[in-house]
């Protein structure tokens, strides 16, 4: 389960996928199986999907224990080979890793 929390010890990356509404549904299939394929993978934390309401974007929230396992995730040879479809019909992709720093909760 996902923990937002201000500190070091979470990697989070959130990355903003661009693409036409009509491919929304099957980008975020793609995806969903993307994100069980890293479920299984050394230091996963979470995935969060969401999807905008115009049909453009699909945003993707990750957590991991730590930068080095999550970018050695992304970089393993079944990782790239699975899933080509998804570069093809996704206009751009934009990764960033990023660190929390206010929680405001009710």
């Amino acid at each position: 389960m996902s923990e937002i929390r201000n500190g070091g010890d979470i990697c989070t990356q959130i990355t903003t996928v661009k693409l036409t509404p009509d491919n929304q549904d099957e980008v975020l299939r793609l995806m969903q199986e993307r994100a069980r394929f890293m479920a299984t993978q050394p230091g996963f934390i979470s995935v969060n999907l969401h999807r905008s309401k115009d049909g453009g974007h699909v945003v993707n929230y990750v957590q991991w224990t730590n930068p080095d396992k999550l970018a050695a995730a992304h970089h393993s040879a079944e990782f790239r080979k699975k899933w080509p479809r998804f570069g093809e019909i996704v206009q751009d992709i934009e990764p960033c890793l990023y660190e929390v720093v206010h929680v405001e909760a009710a």
